[in-house]
């Protein structure tokens, strides 16, 4: 019996995409980047990327309107984006903490979060040691 080779559908090629990617873009970054793949549509983009983010492998960065790869098993942690402003270097962090505190307000105010994302803008490591003393 001969095997099918599995279909490549177009959520798998904007997910192929954003791991050959070293920072956090946006949709029309990933249009570009996969017309030659027969992507041609930003509709067919956004409804791939709102599987991608409904099946817990991608991020959204609302603050940059682009968006990234999740990396490893993060549930019930929230993620943590420090972006910088001046090189635009964009790093995940998870901290258990700002979850619990998130749970606690839930449960004081009785709102119940869809999701939670903490942006952090500021500046990173080796932009903040390269700026000149005054």
């Amino acid at each position: 019996m001969e095997k099918r080779s599995k279909r490549i559908t177009h959520a798998d090629r904007v997910f192929r995409y954003l791991q050959s990617q070293d920072h956090p873009v946006s949709a029309y970054d990933i249009l570009e980047g996969l017309r030659d793949d027969g992507v041609t549509a930003s509709t067919t983009v956004y409804r791939a990327l709102e599987k991608l983010l409904d099946a817990g492998k991608v991020h959204r960065i609302e603050s940059l309107n682009a968006w990234t790869v999740r990396y490893g098993g993060r549930d019930g942690k929230t993620p943590v984006f420090a972006i910088c402003d001046d090189c635009g270097t964009v790093t995940e962090h998870v901290d258990v903490g700002f979850a619990d505190s998130i749970a606690g307000l839930s449960k004081r105010t009785g709102f119940a979060p869809n999701r939670s994302v903490l942006e952090l803008h500021g500046r990173c490591g080796d932009c903040s040691t390269s700026v000149p003393s005054h």
